[in-house]
């Protein structure tokens, strides 16, 4: 049923969160968070207060995590995404993930909803570069600000860009396929319900049922990578 409607489809949009990056052995935000600070409020190191207030602590939290991303490596699944983004199977990837592994891939069209530790930007001007600049202190910006990670902070509101793409590829979706999301987290949780308003079909691959399982036309509870290369094997086969 996945490959026939995967097929048959004109316009589908694939929907990303943790489940997608932990197959590459990327702890999830919140292992991340409780591994690093047991001790603390974990939320509060990923904030706007944290970066003003306990500079070190939020650098050191983040150099952690911009490490163990750079260790990984995206598994087959991205790649799949990506080749099917190419041959026009895949229309865009929504993502909630912030390990910047889908561009890395190969994948174009790509709305990171979170933002990306792939790069940091300047606080007070906005100028944009590549995360080697924080990784050996370089935070300094021309212009006297602090070079911060490009992802979003609690306190701080979803890049306007990316969300507006996400309702208007889901708006045009007559497939809209989840992968690894627990769809616990708003606004990403509603764009399933969304597209199948508007009369898409919805899949969810997810290891663990999700609350909106019901909703949706299929749902498949295994390992993605093994999902999607038993999907690009049908491509093959057919």
């Amino acid at each position: 049923m996945l490959a026939k409607w995967f097929y048959e489809a004109k316009h589908t949009v694939v929907l990303t969160g943790a489940g997608m990056s932990t197959e590459s052995g990327l702890a999830d935000f919140r292992s991340a968070l409780d591994g690093m600070w047991n001790e603390y409020d974990p939320l509060l190191f990923a904030s706007r207060d944290a970066m003003t207030y306990e500079r070190d602590m939020f650098v050191r939290f983040y150099k952690n995590r911009i490490e163990k991303l750079q260790e990984a490596i995206p598994h087959e699944g991205y790649y799949y995404l990506s080749e099917w983004e190419k041959s026009g199977h895949i229309n865009c990837v929504l993502t909630q993930n912030v390990d910047g592994l889908h561009k890395r891939a190969g994948s174009k069209n790509v709305a990171e909803m979170h933002g990306s530790l792939s790069e940091v930007y300047c606080d007070d001007c906005g100028e944009s570069s590549g995360n080697d600049h924080f990784m050996n202190d370089d935070m300094l910006c021309a212009c006297g600000g602090f070079k911060r990670p490009g992802v979003v902070l609690f306190g701080e509101p979803l890049p306007m860009n990316a969300i507006h793409m996400a309702k208007q590829e889901t708006k045009k979706a007559d497939l809209f396929i989840v992968l690894g999301s627990s769809l616990s987290v708003s606004p990403a949780n509603l764009f399933p319900v969304e597209a199948k308003r508007h009369g898409a079909k919805v899949i969810i691959i997810n290891d663990e049922e999700t609350k909106y399982d019901s909703m949706a036309d299929l749902v498949i509870n295994r390992r993605i990578g093994d999902v999607l290369a038993e999907l690009a094997q049908e491509t093959k086969d057919n």
